[in-house]
């Protein structure tokens, strides 16, 4: 090995090394998110979601000027037919973002860690039903392992775990589209911030003028609605420099960690219960999680092969 490749060789590790940081500082900010919006006590998931998204816009315009990166946004606001996709990417995750503050104000995170858990299986079915994508074996086993432990629920208690179910295809449908929008996530997110915000204000003006909203009651309710806006966007941008740096199956394993944050946080912070037949739900989901993450890391393998085997 010649001196010049030996120190490609270092920096590409440094680099990775890097990814990973980037990386396990995004899943881990996005992890203890129930901390955070535990913290709004009193105040309505809905107005926490018009906060979070008026601030974010605010704190991402600000960002984006300091790193100079208006050109794709003014690329895509020139062309509005080109909107539709990222308006319905921008109604997806607020329901998300919504749905998810709700979750935690009442107390139902482990719902919510089913939900992420859930996401890459439904990705994989998305893919399959929209985009006629062909399923592995071993991931149309762990989608009938998904499917299997709803139906568990259902029969079992009598109800869909609907919290899990509408996070989890909220954020794979908003994946699906966010596919199709010429975007990085910086800029995506800021256009999508942007589209809603007049819903947003006007959300807020209506709280306001009925005497019903918190902002600028107290410092501390203030101080943290106007955060909600920054912490949105830190693990977004750890993330952007995360994708930079890893493969896309080390993002997928590094992924797994939000949820199972949320899940101990739930079990050992909130101390929500954990009856045997949702731990029998998250044990089939996990499985299915298992074959879902073999199977991808056999199809890259392969793709690898022919590229290793040139060299």
């Amino acid at each position: 090995m010649t001196r010049s490749s030996a120190s490609v060789t270092a920096a590409d590790a440094r680099d990775t090394g890097r990814g990973v940081a980037f990386g396990l500082a995004a899943y881990t900010m996005w992890g203890c998110f129930p901390l955070f919006f535990a913290l709004f006590q009193g105040v309505p998931a809905f107005e926490v979601l018009i906060h979070r998204v008026i601030w974010s816009c605010a704190f991402l315009a600000g960002l984006i000027t300091l790193l100079g990166r208006w050109s794709p946004v003014r690329l895509a606001l020139a062309e509005p037919r080109r909107l539709g996709r990222v308006l319905g990417c921008a109604l997806l995750i607020a329901l998300n973002w919504g749905l998810y503050i709700y979750s935690v104000e009442t107390r139902h995170v482990l719902q919510a860690s089913l939900g992420y858990f859930m996401t890459p299986l439904v990705n994989v079915a998305l893919g399959m039903l929209v985009l006629r994508e062909r399923m592995a074996r071993l991931q149309g086993v762990a989608v009938a392992l998904a499917v299997a432990a709803i139906a568990i629920q259902l029969v079992m208690l009598g109800e869909l775990p609907w919290i899990s179910l509408t996070l989890a295809f909220s954020f794979g449908t908003y994946g699906l589209l966010r596919k199709q929008v010429r975007l990085d996530g910086l800029s995506g997110l800021f256009v999508e911030t942007l589209l809603l915000l007049p819903l947003a204000l006007m959300a807020l003006g209506w709280l306001t003028q009925a005497e019903l909203s918190h902002f600028l009651d107290e410092g501390r309710t203030t101080l943290l609605l106007i955060a909600s806006g920054v912490i949105t966007a830190l693990p977004l941008l750890a993330f952007a420099g995360a994708a930079r740096r890893l493969r896309l199956a080390t993002l997928g394993f590094l992924m797994y960690l939000n949820p199972t944050i949320q899940f101990a946080i739930a079990l050992w912070v909130f101390h929500e219960p954990l009856p045997a037949t949702q731990l029998a739900t998250f044990i089939l989901i996990w499985l299915g999680l298992a074959l879902y993450s073999w199977s991808a890391w056999q199809t890259h393998s392969r793709r690898a092969a022919p590229g290793m085997a040139a060299r």
